[in-house]
């Protein structure tokens, strides 16, 4: 079976996400205003305490495992053994929850929760981490097409589903966890026979001889010992951000908070889904040892991707007010400023993906690690100065102050792995660091226009979606043009307008 070329899967990855990025913006304005603020900032507390949680003892090794099998794609005991991992990683993180419920330790690890939602969570980040198994397995064997077309179906009955809960007055904190349950199941079935379809199997054969066991943990191992600290840290710094927000927040400002990180996950969409497409032609490229292609793929996207996410960034957060009002609700109104800050997060979280994934695929791993560490121990500081009251010495900022040390913590790490990366692949660093902010710079100018020209014809607090409709309408038109004579603004070069134009004409008739 031939493989899907990199073109025609980002193609349907771009139409698919294109459909999912309507799909959850428009799920996305139900579940707040179901919820409310504290519930949300419950769900996601607990959401994200399992996340990284279990991506500590994870510790690379799924990433390993995509840049594995996108190398061997015929080694099912490769599958095998990292199934095992999953099953006993998954004991292992019960384990601790029930003996944290045992021992009465679960009332200061998750302050405020139910042990009956602290269940329900810790069982979905476990799935949820199945699933996002399945889906790289998809992208290493290349199907990303089938997947892509497939998963339109769960996002659809999704939206359906929990319209419905809305509608009646049943979208609860219970029946939301279970809700995530069933997208999850239908995600891994859909997953699942994809990749026996193609020949993929996944049960052919679950014994591995002694020697097996041994070689395969010696290649994660050597893979991913150095990523130990790193998880580590990780871990302790992404639960601690929440947990303090939590502790001094409430429950509330969890809330806020958790509106803004997913309003900004919307303006991520189009470039995390390129990611691991990108990630395996790094693989493929570094193990033929081909460097100057992994510099092509780089200096080709890398910029690309980032002014795609900066267009969406740059508008919600000059727009943040009535983003905040369509998505959250009057309840929601408080989190303005913390939807304007997250709103940039995403900008640069592109960069972050591909940095990542072109020292996982190049083996830099520990190089990874130190510049993570450094950057992880200096927002330990930022994350209680921003958010412990003032008579602990902090600034009170709630989900304000977690979403600046998020935003600006993120800028110098990313940039700080970016100069390594160029110096690997003989790039021009300052090129890049121009790029960004030139970029932004002109976006935000755009959208500043656009706020200002639709606020005068709708008023600044007149009709909310009109306005931001035809701001967006202004916006989208105003780039365009910019694009089209100033393509490396945006990571594009004149040919390539050129060739875009040429087959515009062409498909409508003029020549």
């Amino acid at each position: 079976m031939a493989e899907d070329s990199l073109k025609k899967r980002y193609f349907y990855k771009l139409i698919t996400n294109l459909l999912g990025l309507c799909f959850a913006s428009v799920t996305q304005t139900i579940i707040p205003r179901g919820l409310g603020p504290r519930a949300y900032g419950d769900f996601n507390f607990l959401n994200n305490f399992f996340t990284e949680f279990i991506n500590f003892f994870d510790m690379g090794t799924s990433t390993a495992f995509y840049t594995k099998v996108s190398q061997r794609p015929k080694e099912l005991k490769l599958i095998t053994f990292y199934f095992y991992f999953i099953g006993i990683i998954a004991l292992v993180v019960l384990t601790f929850v029930v003996t944290a419920h045992k021992t009465g330790v679960y009332i200061k690890l998750w302050p405020t929760q139910l042990m009956l939602y602290i269940y329900l969570s810790v069982f979905l980040g476990i799935f949820s981490w199945i699933t996002k198994i399945l889906n790289q397995m998809i992208d290493a064997y290349g199907l990303t097409v089938s997947a892509e077309i497939a998963k339109i179906f769960p996002k659809i009955f999704g939206l359906l589903l929990i319209s419905v809960l809305f509608i009646f007055s049943k979208l609860n904190l219970t029946n939301f966890f279970f809700y995530n349950y069933l997208i999850l199941f239908v995600l891994a079935i859909i997953f699942i026979q994809i990749i026996k379809r193609y020949g993929y199997a996944l049960e052919s054969n679950w014994k591995l001889a002694t020697g097996e066991i041994k070689k395969y943990i010696s290649e994660f191992y050597q893979y991913s010992h150095p990523l130990f600290i790193y998880s580590l840290v990780g871990m302790f710094v992404g639960i601690f951000d929440r947990w303090l927000l939590q502790v001094f927040g409430g429950s509330i400002q969890q809330g806020f908070f958790s509106l803004s990180l997913q309003i900004g996950t919307l303006c991520f969409l189009f470039t995390s889904a390129m990611t691991p497409l990108i990630m395996r032609e790094f693989s493929i490229a570094h193990y033929n040892k081909n460097l100057d292609l992994i510099a092509s793929l780089f200096r080709k996207y890398v910029s690309l991707l980032y002014s795609i996410t900066a267009f969406f960034s740059c508008f919600i957060a000059l727009n943040a007010d009535k983003v905040t009002i369509i998505f959250g609700g009057g309840r929601f109104k408080d989190a303005t400023l913390a939807v304007a800050i997250m709103a940039f997060f995403p900008i640069h979280q592109t960069y972050g993906q591909l940095n990542g994934s072109l020292f996982y695929a190049t083996g830099q791993t520990k190089l990874h690690r130190n510049i993570g560490i450094f950057f992880m121990l200096i927002g330990i500081f930022f994350t209680y100065f921003l958010i412990a009251p003032k008579n602990l010495f902090g600034l009170n900022a709630g989900a304000n102050g977690l979403a600046i040390k998020m935003v600006l913590l993120q800028i110098l790490a990313i940039n700080a792995q970016l100069y390594f990366n160029a110096k690997l692949l003989k790039l021009h660093f300052l090129r890049y660091i121009a790029h960004q902010i030139l970029c932004v710079a002109c976006l935000l100018s755009v959208a500043i226009l656009s706020s200002f020209i639709a606020n005068g014809v709708f008023g600044h607090y007149g009709k909310v979606l009109p306005s931001f409709l035809f701001a967006g309408f202004l916006y989208t038109v105003i780039v365009m043009i910019i694009v089209y004579y100033f393509p490396i603004l945006f990571g594009l070069r004149k040919e390539y307008i050129k060739l875009i134009k040429e087959r515009v004409i062409q498909g409508i008739g003029l020549r």
